[in-house]
């Protein structure tokens, strides 16, 4: 119970950390974002406590089943904290805040191609937009979507290496899909595909889509400038994080759908072939 609720204590600060570190990096931030940043911050650390703390899962999947939720958290760090090095580099810029301003740069002069998400991420942006703006928007969006392409490709690997999510050790989907239900009705192989390949479609679609809806609601409302550093590090962060997450999600779901049915057709075997 103790080590429980020090792993939880811990990946209760972990995420506090990643939330506050904009504000830690950046010189200049403003008391209502100051604010802002705190109670987030706190709300996703107690979030984050009572959900390792607890025996019972609620909201958090594979909670049991490691490293899922840690690459997804490494894939945020860096996401965020080289987001932040991107806005360092216009106001005080060193070599490692260069480095990395660079780095995104060619990232983006790579990816951002007619109709590409990098491109559409741009393209939200109003039309009087600066260069500078548009600039360091292109260069975050590259970096953004450059790492959800590496965390993808390395969860992929990851899993293919090690033969997750059992790796040896059993798998209880109870606990590690507490948003899913098995008893909803229908075949669970099915369910759990069907939902694996909506989350990887979906992950798929919305680096599209995000920015075309902003660019929507912009018409109505007031466009979206993306002036604010602390804004722009966590708009292009989600709109990297999320599909990079879903797409995960699908994975992972299918292949806990494969797992099953390996597991039906062994015990199938075992009852036409008893010893």
């Amino acid at each position: 119970m103790v080590a429980r609720y020090l792993g939880a204590l811990v990946r209760a600060i972990l995420v506090l950390a990643v939330i506050a570190m904009p504000s830690l990096l950046l010189p200049t931030v403003s008391d209502d974002t100051g604010q802002i940043v705190a109670l987030v911050g706190l709300f996703a650390a107690a979030l984050t406590f009572f959900e390792y703390a607890s025996v019972y899962p609620g909201l958090i999947e594979f909670r049991d089943a490691p490293p899922f939720n840690r690459i997804r958290y490494a894939s945020l760090v860096a996401t965020v904290g080289m987001l932040s090095m991107v806005v360092l580099a216009r106001t005080e810029p060193s070599t490692l805040t260069l480095f990395v301003d660079v780095l995104g740069s060619a990232m983006a002069r790579a990816i951002d191609l007619p109709y590409s998400p990098v491109r559409l991420l741009v393209l939200m942006l109003p039309a009087d937009a600066s260069a500078g703006q548009i600039g360091i928007v292109r260069t975050a969006g590259g970096i953004a979507y450059m790492t959800s392409l590496i965390t993808l490709g390395y969860f992929w690997v990851m899993i293919r290496a090690t033969g997750w999510p059992t790796s040896g050790q059993g798998f209880n989907v109870w606990v590690n899909l507490p948003t899913f239900d098995p008893t909803a009705g229908g075949d669970v192989v099915e369910r759990l595909r069907r939902d694996a390949w909506f989350n990887i479609a979906l992950g798929f679609l919305l680096p599209f889509l995000i920015p075309a809806v902003i660019k929507a609601l912009s018409a109505g409302f007031s466009p979206v400038t993306l002036e604010s550093p602390h804004t722009m590090i966590w708009t292009v962060t989600a709109w990297a994080f999320l599909p990079a997450s879903l797409f995960m999600r699908g994975i992972a779901m299918g292949r806990v759908a494969s797992m099953i049915e390996e597991k039906r057709r062994v015990s199938g075997l075992a009852e036409l072939h008893p010893a």
